[in-house]
């Protein structure tokens, strides 16, 4: 069963005056994993489409040909993958590859077949999924989180201590727009981005995960002189428009999926934000 939700696109001035309420039902999707079923949300922001696939005791093709107004889900899409459950499988036109936890795939614009399934229903896998509109055919490429040197960024001193794995980037694999990468805090730490910034050029989603039950980030959005923030739990995502900060705090560390699309695929283009211009 494939669960859809469309959220449309807000200026700055739209949320000026949002309630928390108001901010929760625009940017934050509060549910993404649901055993049996397929849940995902289409953003009006670069028309990125993200969510799960949570496969049981029945394999789960995602089919949204008359939302999109194609033959077929990938016809002129692109697609990300990274599997945070347990053990599972993707057959992608007929071709089966497994995929522990921490798995990850690009599969490419014109791929007809892509099929999740779990080796174990009692602890399905839990395949984070994000697409979006590609213009050409690049290979499908399996990727896993040991086969990436991560990026070793911040310290204890500032909470900040973290590895960034890049999955879907210029230096793992060919992609038309797609950027998709697995962030893990080290014990200890709880800031993620701090000094903040914007990316005038792409917008982005994020993932919080492998959190206890009663911890809870505090992500902060909104233009950098008006600050808002989202309380959110394990397993929520969130959309990040591209004037948008993006950056987050934690009662304890956590892990975060992240996945960019928009004008170009250059990791660093940024605009960052100094400290006194945040109110």
């Amino acid at each position: 069963m494939t669960k859809y939700d469309t959220r449309y696109s807000h200026s700055p001035q739209d949320i000026r005056n949002f309630s928390t309420e108001d901010l929760r039902r625009e940017f934050l999707v509060e549910e993404i994993f649901v055993p049996g079923e397929i849940k995902l949300t289409y953003t009006h922001d670069d028309r990125q489409i993200f969510g799960g696939v949570t496969p049981t005791n029945k394999k789960l093709e995602i089919v949204l040909n008359k939302e999109l107004g194609v033959d077929y889900f990938l016809e002129r899409r692109e697609l990300g993958v990274i599997n945070i459950g347990g053990e599972g499988k993707i057959t992608i036109d007929g071709q089966v590859f497994d995929m522990k936890k921490q798995d990850g795939f690009y599969i490419g614009k014109e791929t007809k077949e892509v099929i999740f399934e779990s080796v174990n229903e009692s602890n399905p896998a839990k395949f984070y999924v994000v697409s979006t509109p590609a213009h050409k055919v690049y290979p499908n490429v399996k990727i896993s989180i040991d086969k990436i040197t991560p990026r070793e960024m911040g310290d204890d001193l500032s909470m900040n201590k973290r590895k960034i794995y890049q999955y879907i980037h210029p230096n793992i694999c060919e992609s038309c727009q797609l950027q998709m990468g697995y962030t893990i805090l080290e014990e200890g730490n709880s800031w993620n981005t701090m000094p903040c910034h914007t990316h005038e050029r792409r917008m982005e989603t994020y993932l919080y995960f492998d959190m206890e039950e009663d911890t809870r980030v505090f992500h902060f959005m909104g233009l950098p002189s008006e600050t808002k923030h989202l309380v959110m739990k394990s397993e929520q995502a969130t959309i990040s428009p591209s004037w948008s900060i993006h950056s987050g705090v934690a009662t304890k560390n956590y892990s975060f999926i992240w996945a960019m699309c928009g004008e170009n695929i250059t990791y660093d283009d940024m605009d960052f934000v100094e400290m006194d211009q945040l109110k």
